[in-house]
């Protein structure tokens, strides 16, 4: 398993984020793309930390995990082949903070790190985000065309209890398909 540190490491494929590492090594199903920590997570260190982040719920409903995880037991993951890391390292209060610069850079590095671990699958959490960085402006929610890497591309709601469009069941079902997908 591979921790980014602040300054970033070869690793983890680029610059990771400061206090909120990359969780990532060989062999992942899949590896879930945050847009950015948010400040809960840049002050725990724990991926999708408030408690009103539907990440750990939809996890574990669609059985990538046999119970609900807390964040503090992220570490965990990786052994079951999930691995989490964000395409912005900088902690702000909301997603919406971030430039699309920041996303831009991001994907290069979301790339260099499918490249590196290879995945079966690279799942972007947030389909503006997702269109910002990587240019595509109409791509929608589910399995792209494009792959990331050896990596099939994926992008999914973004968590956030902030995020009211998509509700947990929704939610639970939309990461289902992507673990089905995993398991062939």
């Amino acid at each position: 398993m591979s921790h980014g540190d602040a300054n970033g490491d070869e690793a983890s494929g680029g610059s990771a984020p400061p206090g909120v590492p990359d969780l990532v090594g060989p062999g992942l199903k899949v590896v879930f793309c945050g847009i950015n920590p948010g400040t809960l997570s840049g002050e725990t260190g724990y991926h999708f930390a408030r408690p009103g982040n539907r990440f750990w719920p939809a996890l574990h409903g669609a059985g990538f995990t046999d119970r609900r995880f807390d964040p503090s037991e992220q570490e965990q993951l990786v052994a079951l082949g999930v691995g989490i890391t964000n395409l912005v390292s900088r902690t702000t209060a909301a997603a919406s903070d971030v430039d699309p610069a920041e996303l831009r850079a991001g994907a290069e590095r979301l790339t260099a790190l499918a490249q590196r671990w290879a995945p079966r699958a690279v799942a972007v959490l947030g389909v503006l985000a997702y269109r910002r960085a990587f240019r595509r402006p109409h791509a929608a929610i589910g399995r792209q065309d494009d792959r990331l890497g050896p990596s099939q591309l994926w992008v999914l709601p973004n968590p956030s209890g902030l995020q009211a469009r998509y509700q947990l069941p929704e939610l639970t079902e939309m990461f289902s398909v992507l673990r089905s997908a995993c398991e062939r």
